[in-house]
């Protein structure tokens, strides 16, 4: 299912000011300096789409992107790919904290045609707190998640492995009794790294 067109849409301070809830929503939410903004490039194939920066906390809206692609019946399917500002920045002010986590989790809990939320983890890193903390937050409401790995370049396929296991053990020991959610291992140096995680959105579009 081809994309046959990526655009940024807007930027919305709040959850009741983004565009309307006319289109499925599939939202990108991790620490700050995951690589958010360039899985949103890789994804859809465009190089700029998502504005990249090495400074971490740039993002402070919720970032739209509007995606539109055609299904093997030349059915044109419509959704938003959603950036969110990255958790566990530290060097802001704590208002600015604040309202950063009363911004995601009111979008989180109250978006009507939010359909899944992308987790992204650091995988060249060992586990974090944060990152796990943040995952027992959306249980603790009923929210259900998928993790998408990033960075797998960084690393050897050896410690690749190892740090996507130490994270299940930590997920399943700390936060949850289940194993670990449906998974996707991206690089944006890989060109063809994000494929399965395109087709699962695509799968999840009526």
């Amino acid at each position: 299912m081809p994309i046959i067109s990526a655009t940024f849409v807007t930027s919305s301070p709040k959850h009741d000011l983004c565009p309307p809830a006319t289109r499925p929503e599939f939202v990108f939410i991790g620490r700050s300096n995951v690589g958010k903004s360039s899985l949103i490039n890789s994804l859809t194939w465009r190089k700029a789409l998502a504005k990249i920066s090495v400074k971490p906390g740039k993002t402070q809206l919720i970032n739209y992107f509007s995606i539109e692609s055609k299904d093997d019946e030349d059915k044109k399917k419509e959704r938003f790919l959603v950036d969110l500002p990255g958790y566990g920045y530290a060097k802001v002010s704590q208002k600015s904290r604040m309202d950063w986590e009363d911004m995601i989790t009111e979008y989180l809990l109250m978006r009507p045609n939010l359909v899944e939320i992308f987790v992204l983890i650091d995988c060249s890193i060992p586990p974090q707190d944060i990152d796990l903390w943040f995952i027992k937050r959306l249980l603790d409401n009923q929210k259900t998640c998928a993790i998408v790995f990033t960075k797998s370049d960084k690393v050897n396929q050896s410690t690749l492995h190892k740090n996507i296991k130490a994270f299940a053990t930590a997920l399943t020991d700390k936060i949850t009794p289940f194993s670990l959610p449906t998974y996707f291992v991206t690089s944006t140096t890989k060109k063809f790294s994000t494929v399965k995680l395109l087709d699962a959105i695509h799968s999840m579009i009526d």
